[in-house]
């Protein structure tokens, strides 16, 4: 397996080789150092982005795992326009374990039982 040395990577570097292992660890890097100070909480930001997604989709709701989801959709988009780019494997990996870790903390949906009534099996 390839190896390079993650230090040097650059956002928007082409990468020519690359493991998935460095792909989701680079990516690991990327969503566990602490970013708020730059970016804002990441669970109050994904909520003003469902935000502001709901009033332009007028009607339509988003939460704050869908804006992780659709966030990884866009750079699964962008990996059609530039396969070449690691940006868009790793920000999509990161996108979408950012939203695993939000919907963990959202109630889960009620189930419903339904009780069957007749007929043959």
């Amino acid at each position: 397996m390839a190896k390079w040395d993650l230090d040097k990577l650059k956002k928007g570097k082409k990468m020519t080789k690359y493991t998935r292992a460095d792909i989701l660890d680079t990516a690991k890097q990327y969503i566990t150092k602490d970013r708020a100070e730059q970016h804002g909480d990441l669970e109050e930001n994904f909520d003003k982005i469902a935000d502001l997604w709901n009033c332009y989709l007028e009607g339509s709701y988003i939460n704050v795992t869908d804006v992780g989801v659709m966030m990884a959709l866009l750079k699964i988009a962008r990996v059609r326009s530039n396969p070449k780019n690691i940006d868009n494997f790793v920000d999509g990996a990161g996108y979408l374990a950012c939203s695993g870790e939000l919907s963990a903390k959202e109630p889960e949906p009620e189930v419903k039982s339904v009780k069957f009534q007749g007929g043959n099996l």
